[in-house]
């Protein structure tokens, strides 16, 4: 059974290996491994981790005790991550971390919830009932990468 709480710091190395992890494992299918160093550097950011988790609203999933995944929301409708373990996929962990993001940005008061998701991501969230609002590159540590700019109405 999925449980879902609120992260706090000592769920930092479980996060960031879940990070660096789905990264690695399942966006090298659209990504250079360029891309994929640069971007899974971002796991080594302690002090943006320990921000988001301070300052954000973050959620973690877990089964059994064992972190599987996480999302955190930015600026109240702005779903800025959401990641799952690569052995937990396909089991709503994921449904589940998207379906609480989406309340909390209404509880917030919003009607839309938006985000810039990878090209990996993009059938989950059709599924979702997202719509792609435009494709977009984003720069990370001086590296474009191809990201959709998608959102709902709530």
């Amino acid at each position: 059974m999925i449980q879902i709480r609120q992260a706090t710091l000592d769920d930092l190395p479980e996060i960031t290996t879940i990070f660096r992890d789905t990264i690695r494992h399942i966006n090298s299918k659209h990504y250079s491994d360029k891309h994929i160093q640069v971007w899974s550097s971002g796991a080594d950011d302690i002090d943006v981790w320990k921000e988001r988790i301070e300052n954000l609203y973050f959620i973690v999933a877990e089964v059994k005790n064992e972190i599987v995944g996480f999302s955190y929301l930015k600026n109240g409708y702005y779903l800025d991550g959401l990641y799952v373990s690569k052995n937990y996929l396909r089991r709503t962990v994921g449904s589940k971390l998207l379906r609480i993001m989406e309340s909390r940005v209404s509880i917030n008061g919003f009607e839309v919830i938006k985000a810039d998701i990878s090209t990996n991501a993009l059938d989950f969230f059709d599924s979702h009932y997202y719509e792609v609002d435009k494709k977009q590159k984003k720069n990370i540590k001086g590296l474009a990468f191809q990201v959709y700019s998608v959102s709902r109405e709530l």
